[in-house]
């Protein structure tokens, strides 16, 4: 049977078990899983890992077009044609990426302190935003929010798929 975990990415903790710095192997001890796709350091969440190839492949590979949720706090008050933009998908260097849904929110009341915290500052407030995409580009929601212009601080995934992060705290994970 196929070994599935989810994990609570914490800020900092670079995606692979082996090499320098803060990686996977500090938080987890478990031989022969992998990383389900990626998040970039400084990204915090839901990350799943296994040891089955074609599940990995099955979650992973946009052209099977499972959705991955993220909680995106950016810089600035974003405007509607913004969050529009962004929904209907941005020219990037490598393309057009896909729709995207994409609505305003309220601070999560979830939500951990990172450590370290996000830079403030004082006179430009933060907008929260839930954004879904099926599609996973490198550093794609950074890039999309930085070109409607919109500097992303802090991204979190909740979902891949239909495996949501739940109550886990960063660091934390649990077989699926």
């Amino acid at each position: 049977m196929a070994k599935l975990y989810k994990l609570n990415k914490p800020y900092g903790v670079v995606c692979q078990f082996s090499g320098e710095g803060n990686t996977l192997a500090s938080l987890i001890n478990i031989k022969d899983i992998y990383p389900v796709g990626r998040l970039d350091k400084n990204s915090e969440g839901l990350l799943l890992l296994t040891d089955d190839g074609k599940l990995q492949h099955k979650l992973s590979n946009p052209k099977f077009n499972k959705e991955k949720k993220y909680v995106v706090q950016v810089e600035g008050d974003i405007e509607e044609n913004s969050i529009r933009l962004l929904s209907q998908g941005v020219e990037l260097k490598d393309g057009i990426t896909k729709p995207a849904r994409v609505c305003r929110i309220d601070e999560p009341n979830w939500l951990w302190e990172r450590n370290p915290p996000i830079r403030v500052r004082k006179l430009i407030p933060t907008s929260w935003l839930e954004i879904i995409i099926s599609e996973g580009r490198n550093h794609q929601i950074r890039r999309m929010t930085a070109h409607v212009g919109y500097p992303t601080l802090r991204l979190i995934r909740t979902s891949i798929d239909n495996y949501h992060l739940n109550q886990l705290k960063p660091g934390q994970y649990e077989r699926v």
